[in-house]
């Protein structure tokens, strides 16, 4: 074992590991780099737990000659047989090193040590990663070498899981602040606070494609259902509509109540006004059916449910707005405002997709000619369109 060159590896994870350009590449060349140095490594894992709605951690797989493999496992894992009775339930629970050598009394308990000796590794050895919030991770390092790891190899292993917590800790940090502003403001928005559009003032225009929809009869469902009852069904309403937004190109800003505004960007260089507003339509199509098939067992009843939602183009405003130290990352400008009147004529008509004339113009065919409207706030009055085939509801 070569303690200069273990040193030399210490001191890039130190400096950042500038040479590797992501996690993936840090994980290999880490591995590359220890078994240039004489540590006999044969497979290697660091498992991370995250902060995130749905994903319990990530785990980054190193075997020598292959692409480094990245998972993800959700909160289920917590209580499966396989994770309880492995040694990193011991690591994440009690910080402590674990080891299970073939050959050793006890390490037969690890039912990953009997499935890694049917592929040659004669040593495991599972070591915390210690943030420096107290939170413990792990790692797992396996090795062929005949009789496992000597104890000098042991030690180089366990001088090198403190430089390579404070690295992983830096990319866990960054990557956990880019995903809670995903979740809470969406990709784009987070992309661009993360990348210093922080200031009150900070604003760009947009071209874009505008969806404002809320939920029949809300108030009236939140005066006669409980509060928690009323949180689950808005919650599965929101995963009607949310899933079709992302999938056809959209971008959901926010959530007020039971009112959802998205944005679709339309690259004016490209020309795909006309794609981005097709996507749009079969995106309203898609969250209308989902919502009609959805059902609430109330009691001995079951709700069901129907929604509303205004499709619009435009230019908006797009970025920090608010007061103070607390901003807001939104849109605005008469578009939105436009969209949120379409939406409530839409409610009036027992509509479910209505659209502007500007909107229905690019998205042709297909639209029914619902009449001429006031709008409040505008000047002028608004022709508004529905689907052909919907019906108006009672």
């Amino acid at each position: 074992m070569n303690a200069s060159e273990l040193q030399k590896i210490a001191d890039w994870l130190i400096d950042g590991a500038r040479s590797a350009a992501s996690p993936s590449h840090m994980m290999a060349e880490t591995c590359e780099r220890l078994v240039q140095a004489g540590l006999p490594l044969w497979r290697v894992g660091v498992f991370v737990r995250t902060l995130h709605p749905d994903i319990y951690g990530r785990n980054f797989i190193w075997r020598p000659g292959a692409e480094v493999e990245v998972g993800t496992v959700d909160f289920n894992v917590l209580d499966r047989p396989e994770f309880q009775a492995s040694p990193l339930a011991i690591v994440f629970t009690e910080g402590s090193e674990v080891r299970g050598r073939v050959g050793d009394p006890g390490s037969d308990r690890f039912p990953i040590v009997a499935d890694m000796r049917a592929e040659g590794v004669t040593d495991y050895v599972a070591l915390p990663l210690v943030f420096t919030d107290g939170s413990i991770h792990a790692s797992s390092w396996t090795t062929k070498q005949p009789g496992g790891f000597s104890d000098v190899q042991l030690n180089a292993l366990r001088s090198l899981v403190r430089p390579l917590a404070r690295l992983v800790e830096i990319i866990n940090l960054q990557r956990t602040s880019a995903l809670l502003l995903d979740t809470y403001v969406g990709n784009r928005a987070g992309a661009r606070i993360l990348g210093g559009q922080i200031r009150r003032g900070h604003t760009d225009s947009m071209h874009a494609a505008i969806w404002l929809s809320d939920l029949r009869g809300f108030t009236a469902l939140s005066d006669r259902l409980p509060a928690e009852t009323m949180v689950d069904i808005l919650n599965g309403y929101f995963d009607c509509q949310v899933s079709s937004i992302r999938n056809h190109g959209g971008e959901v800003l926010k959530f007020m109540g039971d009112g959802l505004l998205a944005v679709f960007p339309i690259d004016e260089y490209v020309g795909d006004i006309q794609q981005v507003c097709g996507s749009v339509l079969e995106a309203a199509r898609e969250s209308r059916a989902s919502v009609e098939a959805m059902q609430y067992p109330v009691g001995e009843a079951v709700e069901r449910f129907r929604f509303g939602v205004a499709l619009h183009v435009g230019r908006i405003l797009y970025g920090n707005i608010g007061g103070g130290n607390r901003l807001d990352f939104t849109c605005i400008g008469p578009a939105v405002n436009l969209a949120a009147r379409l939406e409530k004529i839409a409610g009036k008509l027992g509509r479910t997709v209505v659209a502007s004339a500007g909107f229905a113009g690019i998205c042709a065919g297909g639209w029914a000619d619902l009449g001429e409207f006031p709008i409040a706030g505008f000047s002028r009055a608004e022709r508004v369109y529905g689907l052909v085939d919907e019906a108006p509801a009672a």
